[in-house]
């Protein structure tokens, strides 16, 4: 990972594709921003995350030398993981060249004029696509058990 500690206003696509179409119903052009008004840091996307699995993290370390360990895993979502790994690291590579700090928009103008509000929390979005990926995850490995050659995409 890289900067974990980047504040984030985090907002599902269902909300924003309700509000451009909203904004599509105006009679009249007009500047509006598409954002929940909410911040969250990554580090918490990633406890939220992991939490959705049964994980629970512990940070330690500060900068480059952070690392996120399990404390903990309850129920069979991630069979592969124990107590004492280390499953969160950052590496420098990550690190945005022009790395912005804190990304918040104000959706005032939108709530005013629209009457748009978003509807799913963050913390929905989050458990909305852990569950996407457990599910998919499940499916790699049930073609693996019975023998077929899954391609699995990977990050470089």
């Amino acid at each position: 990972m890289g900067n974990i500690d980047s504040l984030r206003d985090w907002g599902h696509a269902r909300d924003y594709v309700k509000m451009q179409w909203l904004m599509l119903q105006q009679d009249h052009p007009d500047d509006f921003v598409i954002a929940t008004g909410v911040q969250y840091t990554v580090r918490q996307f990633i406890a939220w995350s992991a939490a959705e699995v049964g994980v629970t993290l512990k940070f330690e370390g500060h900068g480059v030398d952070e690392t996120g360990t399990v404390v903990s895993v309850e129920g069979n979502n991630a069979p592969a993981l124990k107590v004492g790994d280390v499953i969160v690291r950052i590496d420098p590579r990550y690190f945005r060249p022009a790395e912005v700090e804190t990304l918040l928009g104000d959706p005032g103008k939108a709530k005013e004029k629209l009457g748009w509000v978003p509807e799913i929390t963050v913390q929905e979005m989050c458990a909305e696509m852990v569950a996407h990926d457990l599910e998919e995850a499940k499916r790699h490995a049930l073609l693996k058990s019975h023998g077929f050659s899954v391609a699995v995409s990977t990050e470089h």
